[in-house]
C-alpha cells in the first residue's frame, strides 16, 4: 500500500465497544488496520474480482507494507 487516504465515519456504539475489546486483546492490530482489512475484504467479496482489493487485504492481514 503506497498511498493512504484518511476517512471519517460513524459506527454504532455497540460495534465500537466490540472493536475496543478486540484491540485490547490484540495489541498487534490497530483501528486503521482493522478498518482496512474489513473494507478490503468487503470489496473483495462484493466486487468483480478486483486484484487490488485482494492485495490490500492480504497485505493488511499479514501486516505487510509495500
Amino acid at each position: 500500500m503506497k498511498a493512504t487516504v484518511s476517512i471519517l465515519t460513524e459506527i454504532p456504539e455497540e460495534l465500537h465497544e466490540s472493536l475496543k475489546r478486540y484491540l485490547e486483546s490484540h495489541p498487534d492490530w490497530d483501528q486503521d488496520r482493522v478498518f482496512t482489512a474489513a473494507l478490503s475484504l468487503f470489496l473483495l467479496q462484493n466486487s468483480s474480482g478486483d486484484r487490488r482489493a485482494a492485495r490490500v487485504y492480504l497485505e493488511t492481514l499479514f501486516h505487510r507494507c509495500s
